[in-house]
C-alpha cells in the first residue's frame, strides 16, 4: 500500500496512519482542484461491534506549498468528535440508520473545519456529519444516499466529505513483500516460477477518506487560475499529515488525556518515498519531519535500495541498471520526480518544477493546475502520455506501482542523462505490475470521487 503501515510507529496507530493522498483537477468541475487523503488501512468490512472511525484525538491535515519554498502556505485542518447516544448498550446502531440523524445510530461523529493561510486562521465550519460506516442492507440500507448527504459545501466555497469508503488504491502486497516476486514476471525471478495475473490484496477493504474539493484560485499564491502551465505560479505542492498530543495521561479507567502541542507522526506526499525509500531505522523520524526539511533524505533517492536489489533478484534481467549502479550515478530522475519537480525542457508542454532558488528538496505531491484534466485518462500518467496523471499530481486510478517501479528500474533516467533502459523495465507497462482492473465500485464520477464503501453482510471477513 503506498504508505499503509510504512513505518514501525504508525503501524501500531492506525486512525493517524495517512494511507494515501491524491491530488487533481476535477474532472467535471475544472475550475477546483480535489484533494483526498485516506487513514485508517486494511478496514475488513465486517468490522463490528466497533466500527471504524477517526480519532477524537487526532490532527488531521491537509497541506499546500504555493510558492515552492517546502513550507505550508496553506493548511485545512480536521478535528473529529464522536457523540454516543445511548452508553448502555453494545451495538453501533439498534434499528435501521436511515438519515445522519437517525435515533437508532448510536455512535455519531461530527468534525470541524480550519483554514489558516497568510490571511486568515480560523474556523470555517463546525459539526459537520460523517456518514456511518457500511455496516449492510439492514443496518445502512441505501448507503449511497447516506454518504451523499454528508457532503457539504462550506460558505467560502469549498466542498467537503468525511468518512468510509472503498479503498482506491489496487496492488498486490502479497507479491511485493515477498521478495519483489512480481507474478507476471516470475519466469525471471531469482526462484523462477510460472507467470501469472497480479493480485488485487486491497479489492475487498475500506479506508476513512477525508476529501476536500477548492476553487483553484483560492490555493494559488496571487488568488490567479493560470493558464500557461509554465507559469511557476501554475505548480502546486501537497501532502497530508496527521498529529498528536506531545503528551498522553493514562487514567485509571484505560481513558487518556492529551496535552501540549501538537506533533506530527505521519505524512504523505508522492507515494512509497517512506515505504521504499528510507529505511527503516529512520522512517518515524520522516514521519515527524516538515517536508522543508527533506533535504537529508536526499541520499536515499539518488541512491535507492530497490534499484539495487532488482538485478539481484532478477539475474541477468536488469544489466544496464546494474552498471548505472556500480557507476555510483546519482538518480537526478528521482530527484525531479520525488523532490523537486520536473523543470521545464524535459517534457514538451510541462513541468511541475516547485523548488525554490535554494534548490530546496521536498517530498511533495506536485500539481500544475493549469493541465486540464484529460478526455481520456492513461493509468500510466506522464508515462502514457498523459499530463494530467502521476506525477503530476495523482489521480484515484493513476497505476503508481507501475509508474514508480519503471522509474526506479531506469526507465525515466534518460531524462536526464544517456541512457538506455533495460528492456524489462519496458515491460513493466506492457504488463502493468498493478492487477489490470482496479476493481467495480472503486470510484464516483463525482465528489469525493472515492466509491462507495464495502458493506460487512455482503463482504464477510474471512473466517472458519
Amino acid at each position: 500500500m503506498s504508505s499503509h503501515r510504512e513505518a514501525p510507529e504508525i503501524s501500531k496507530d492506525p486512525v493517524a496512519d495517512n494511507t494515501d493522498v491524491y491530488a487533481f483537477r476535477s474532472p467535471d468541475n475544472p475550475s477546483t482542484i480535489t484533494i483526498v487523503a485516506n487513514f485508517i488501512p486494511g478496514q475488513a468490512p465486517a468490522g463490528g461491534p466497533n466500527f471504524y472511525e477517526f480519532g477524537d484525538d487526532v490532527l488531521y491535515e491537509i497541506n499546500i506549498d504555493n510558492n515552492g519554498d517546502g513550507k505550508d502556505d496553506i493548511t485545512y485542518s480536521f478535528q473529529f468528535e464522536t457523540e454516543v447516544g445511548n452508553p448502555n448498550t453494545f451495538l453501533y446502531n439498534t434499528g435501521p440508520i436511515t438519515s445522519l440523524d437517525s435515533t437508532s445510530w448510536n455512535r455519531k461523529q461530527f468534525y470541524s473545519v480550519g483554514r489558516a493561510d497568510g490571511h486568515r486562521n480560523g474556523a470555517l465550519a463546525d459539526h459537520l456529519p460523517c456518514p456511518p460506516c457500511n455496516i449492510g442492507p439492514r443496518s445502512t440500507p441505501n448507503y449511497a444516499s447516506l454518504a451523499s448527504a454528508a457532503i457539504q459545501t462550506l460558505s467560502s466555497g469549498e466542498k467537503v466529505f468525511a468518512g468510509q469508503r472503498n479503498d482506491p488504491f489496487y496492488v498486490d502486497l502479497g507479491s511485493i513483500f515477498d521478495l519483489g516476486d512480481l507474478r507476471p514476471f516470475q519466469n525471471l525471478h531469482l526462484i523462477p516460477s510460472a507467470a501469472t495475473k497480479s493480485a488485487d490484496t486491497l479489492q475487498a477493504l475500506n479506508v476513512h477518506t477525508i476529501a476536500i474539493q477548492v476553487p483553484i484560485s483560492m490555493l494559488t499564491s496571487d488568488g490567479s487560475v493560470p493558464t500557461d502551465p509554465m507559469s511557476s505560479k501554475a505548480v502546486l505542492g501537497i501532502y497530508a499529515s496527521a498529529s498528536r498530543r506531545k503528551v498522553t495521561i493514562l487514567n485509571g479507567d484505560a481513558r487518556s488525556n492529551e496535552t501540549g502541542p501538537w506533533q506530527q507522526v505521519s505524512r504523505l506526499g508522492n507515494p512509497l518515498f517512506n515505504e521504499v525509500i528510507v529505511p527503516m531505522s529512520q522512517k518515524d523520524e520522516w514521519n515527524a519531519t516538515e517536508p522543508e526539511d527533506d533535504a537529508s533524505f536526499l541520499g536515499f533517492v539518488q541512491h535507492p535500495e530497490l534499484a539495487k536489489l532488482l538485478p539481484v533478484l532478477y539475474p541477468g534481467v536488469f544489466p544496464n541498471l546494474a552498471g548505472l549502479n556500480a557507476s555510483g550515478a546519482a538518480r537526478g530522475d528521482l530527484v525531479a520526480i520525488l523532490m523537486t519537480g520536473l523543470p521545464p525542457g524535459i517534457i514538451p508542454g510541462f513541468q511541475n518544477l516547485s523548488a525554490d532558488l535554494k534548490n530546496r528538496f521536498a517530498d511533495l505531491l506536485r500539481l500544475n493546475v493549469a493541465i486540464p484534466p484529460s478526455a481520456n485518462p492513461r493509468a500510466l500518467g506522464i508515462l502514457g502520455g498523459d499530463l494530467a496523471g502521476f506525477p503530476n499530481g495523482r489521480r484515484l486510478a493513476d497505476d503508481i506501482i507501475a509508474i514508480e517501479l519503471r522509474a526506479v528500474a531506469g526507465a525515466t533516467y534518460p531524462l536526464v542523462a544517456s541512457y538506455t533502459p533495460d528492456t524489462a523495465a519496458g515491460l513493466l507497462t506492457q504488463q502493468p505490475f498493478s492487477p489490470a482492473s482496479p476493481g467495480a465500485d472503486r470510484y464516483l464520477p463525482t465528489f469525493p470521487y472515492v466509491g462507495t464503501p464495502h458493506d460487512g453482510f455482503s463482504t464477510p471477513s474471512p473466517g472458519p
